[in-house]
Order: C-alpha cells, then structure tokens, then sequence
C-alpha cells in the first residue's frame, strides 16, 4: 500500500518547525513500563505532541522486537504526518530489541581488517543489509548508524569499541561498506558523530569535550571517514557535542555555523540532513538555556533537532526566533526540503511483504558467529588443565549488576564453567574488593566496555588495585575478557600474563560460548555430551 506523504508547503511554519524535531520515546507499549521518565513521554503527553505539534518523528528504546512492530504502527497513527522513527542501532537491531540479530561491537570488524581487509568489508555489508532489512520489519526506518569516529584515544570513555578502529583507511572503507549494504533496503544511514568523536578523553552526555587539533590534522584523520560517508550517499550526518577550537573557539560543533554549514555543506559537499545529537545531553545542555540551544543549533545549519528538552519550547523558540527576524522562512524550508526528500524515500513506495518471522534468520546469527571467532584474540598456550575434583571458582565482574543485561542464569558464561565445576561467584566495580581472598583456583572474566554516560573507558584505580593483589597471589590461573582491547593491554602490560587468556569484543551469548570453548578447548559435540541445553550460542 502505498503512504504518500502531504505537501510540506501547505504547512503553518509551526507545523514545518515541528517537523525538525525528533523525540525520544518508550519502546514499551505501556506507560507503567518507562524506564526514562525523564526523557520518556507517557503515552497521553506522546500523542498530543504527535496530534498536535506536527513532529518529524520519533527514537525509541526498549522493548522486544514483536513489541516494536505494535509500538511503531501505533505511533504512526497517532501523527497525522509520516513519522521518522529511528534507533541508535549500531550493533544491529538485536543491540536495542530482544529477538532481533545482535552483531559484536563495529571494533570487532577493525580487528579482523588488520589481516584481512576484504573480509572486513564482507562483514560490514553484511551488518549494514541485515541491520536496515530487520529495522523495516519493525517499522524502524532511520538507522543511526554507522559511527564513522576514528578511536585513536584509548582512554575514550564513549566511543570506544562503538568506533570501527583508529585507521582513517580501515574506518572509511568499512563505513562505506555498512552503508552500501543497509542501501539494499530503504531505512536512512547516518554517519556520526561529526566532525570526530574519537579523540576525547571525556563523555559528551556530561560535559563539553575540548578538542586542540590543528586544521591540518582534522582534515587528514578525522574528516577523512566523514567525507567517504558522505561519497557513499549516506542520508544524514549527526552532529558531535564538541568544541573545535581550531575551527570556533565559542561554539559547541553542534551549535556552530562555521562547522555545520561551512565545513560540512559548502567544503565537504553533503546535501542530506543534519542532525544534532541529543539536546538534553551535557555536552551542550550546560551551554546555554533549551531556547537558546534549539536557536543556535538551527542557525548553524542542523535540520533535526533531536532531543530536545521539551518539543513545545524547541518550537517556540524557533518560530519566534523568525517571527524576530532572527531566522528567516527561507532557513525553515530549506531543511524541509531536504526532511521531505528523505520521507519521500521511505514512504512513497509500494510496501513489501516482509515479516517480523524473517528477523534474526540463521545465516545471519552465523555471519554472527563468524565476526566474532574471526575477531578473538588468544594467548598462544591454551592448555589449560582443569581438575575436575578441585574447588574452582567463576568469578565473574561486571561494570555494573544492575545493568548487565548480557548475563543471566543460562548464559554460557555461566553454564559452561559450571559443567567444568566453577562455582560463580558474581561482582561489579562496586563490590569488587569484596571477593573473598582464598586460594581457590580462579577463572576470571570481565565485562568491560565503553559505553555513554559511563564517563570512565574502563578500569578504576581502585579495580587495578585489587587485580594486581589477585594476581600476585597466583589464584587466577586463566582469563576471559569481553568487550574493550583496552583492558587487555593494560593486563599484558601490568600483569605480564602467563596464564591462558581470552578476549572476545562482544559480550552477547554468542561471544561467551565462542571464548569459553576457545579456552578450554571444548569442540562442539564435546559440549553438546556434556548438556543438552546449551543451544547453539557456540557451535
């Protein structure tokens, strides 16, 4: 059936201003369900902003991807206007919605082009095609994704392993991959965070990074992967909460004419839409009143505001900004053209026949699995003898409890030791020093990972403590670390490891199954003997 979209210039300029905003929203179908009510409308206050304010669209998180197909259906009735509806999907739609395919970290792909180039590309095709087919089947049609940051700051405490690595080549050629892939199906792409991310030190959802580089060395690294992005005729651009004090030493990019219209339009030649990251984030909330941002950031070229602190202030304070003659109708429609150029490449088409039933097939958990044995790292002794009659314990540490939603009871970082006779034993950063200090012969896994708003890239002071007074007793005798390269260094590095290891960039199922059979050199049928109910996370 085909949805044509209304004619854009019939619209009050409220009605075309609210069409710059995108907000965020639930996942979940029900309001008893928010897990951010700070940023997350009940369903009542959604559909009036959705009825009456003309909204461009909406980002959503949480739920279930049979949840989502509701989720999304009801949303666009609500809005009297196709809705963008989009996903910080960077890690494939199973990252955000149970049930959907979940690939390791972009990182992963960086590792595996550092032998193989071509297999790399192969994978990031693959994870872009199968990320927008799955996001449509749920009525997702705005992928925010790839990250196209060069991580070349290992202490980055947010983009971190979301980055393909630290090679302008390598970030390129994978980020034009993604997007040629996801281009097979009609979901939007976005490169972000413009103009890089990755050489921060500090999280942008709290506070302003300071970025000190030279014209010359932003051109020759960070821009590089913008402008293949960009050669690849990726929709959108988002925009980072950073100050650049060699392109404006007075502006957040995000709120910056110099950079957004300058530097991206007019030098680099983009033509799509500019949006900014989210306003309510620290690093560019703490700059200036939720007006004064909306303003700003409009001025300076974005043509999506998302996130703003309240939709209904953002619109205001524009609309009055050109009532003022501080912006210009001209301004307002340019970027409802370029909103009404990419609507019109998601719904004037004829819908095909996809079903939620087609999600997460199974070539694609094992294009899964193959990303994740290409991309592990291993010492080059394995042989790690286990003795079944000896006490042995599990000892597993996550960042945070409350949050590892990777882990539950059958996880095979769980079950597998367990079959081998650990006993787990379960901590976080908090309870850490807690562990009680016996002679048990330990196996050690850690969950570490940058994530945002986490505001740190790993490791604690107080954490390296405690691991360099285990090691010193000898009680570890093998290790298994999921998520950050970053912390394997440091435990090579300060640990001078001679105990078998394993690392794995995931922390999914997948990855746990693949690195505990790695290190205890488990073949598939040798784990399928030992219990019937581990599936097939592994094999």
């Amino acid at each position: 059936m085909t949805n044509l979209l209304p004619n854009w210039t019939q619209f009050t300029l409220k009605e075309k201003i609210g069409q710059m905003i995108v907000v965020r929203a639930s996942g979940y179908l029900f309001d008893h369900q928010i897990r951010y009510p700070v940023w997350e409308a009940s369903n009542p206050k959604l559909s009036h902003w959705l009825e009456t304010l003309n909204l461009g669209g909406v980002i959503l998180l949480g739920g279930s991807v049979a949840e989502l197909l509701l989720r999304t259906q009801q949303l666009q009735q609500w809005s009297k206007t196709p809705l963008f509806i989009a996903a910080d999907i960077e890690e494939g739609v199973g990252q955000r919605f149970s049930g959907a395919t979940y690939f390791p970290p972009p990182m992963a792909l960086g590792e595996i082009a550092k032998y193989d180039l071509a297999l790399a590309i192969k994978y990031a095709y693959q994870m872009g095609e199968v990320t927008a087919k799955e996001a449509l089947e749920i009525g997702i049609n705005w992928i925010l994704s790839p990250i196209v940051d060069i991580n070349n700051n290992s202490n980055n405490p947010v983009i971190n392993i979301r980055s393909f690595g630290d090679s302008p080549k390598v970030v390129s050629e994978l980020t034009k991959a993604f997007i040629k892939g996801a281009k097979n199906h009609s979901a939007l792409t976005t490169a972000k965070h413009f103009p890089g991310h990755g050489d921060t030190s500090n999280d942008s959802h709290l506070d302003l990074p300071v970025i000190n580089h030279n014209n010359e060395r932003l051109e020759r690294i960070e821009l590089v992967p913008f402008q293949a992005a960009i050669n690849a005729n990726v929709d959108s651009v988002m925009t980072a909460h950073l100050l650049i004090n060699a392109w404006d030493k007075d502006n957040p990019a995000t709120l910056s004419k110099t950079i957004l219209t300058g530097k991206l339009r007019e030098k680099l030649g983009f033509k799509g839409l500019i949006v900014t990251d989210a306003l309510i984030m620290g690093g560019v909330a703490k700059f200036a009143d939720s007006q004064e941002i909306a303003i700003k950031a409009v001025e300076a070229g974005a043509d999506i505001l998302l996130m703003p602190d309240d939709p209904e202030i953002a619109i205001n304070a524009v609309y009055n900004a050109v009532e003022t003659g501080r912006l210009t109708t001209e301004r307002i429609d340019e970027s409802l053209q370029r909103i009404w150029q990419a609507k019109q490449k998601l719904f004037n088409y004829q819908k095909d026949n996809s079903s939620i039933y087609q999600l997460s097939q199974k070539e694609d958990r094992d294009t899964v699995k193959n990303i994740i044995r290409d991309a592990l790292k291993y010492s080059k002794d394995l042989s790690l003898k286990v003795n079944t009659e000896t006490s042995k314990r599990n000892l597993i540490v996550v960042d945070d409890i409350l949050n590892a939603d990777f882990l539950d009871r059958q996880m095979p970082a769980f079950t597998i030791p367990n079959l081998l006779g650990y006993k787990l034993q379960l901590v976080d950063k908090n309870t850490l020093g807690n562990v009680l200090e016996d002679n048990q012969e330990t196996l050690l896994q850690i969950f570490v990972r940058g994530n945002p708003f986490r505001g740190s890239a790993g490791f604690n002071e107080t954490s390296k403590n405690y691991y360099h007074k285990i090691f010193k007793k000898s009680t570890v005798k093998s290790l298994i670390i999921y998520g950050s390269p970053y912390i394997l260094d440091w435990f090579i590095t300060e640990m001078n490891l001679d105990i078998p290891w394993v690392f794995s960039y995931g922390q999914m199922s997948e990855s746990q199954g693949i690195a505990c059979q790695k290190l205890f050199n488990l073949s598939a049928s040798k784990l399928t003997k030992m219990s019937r109910n581990l599936g097939d996370v592994f094999i």
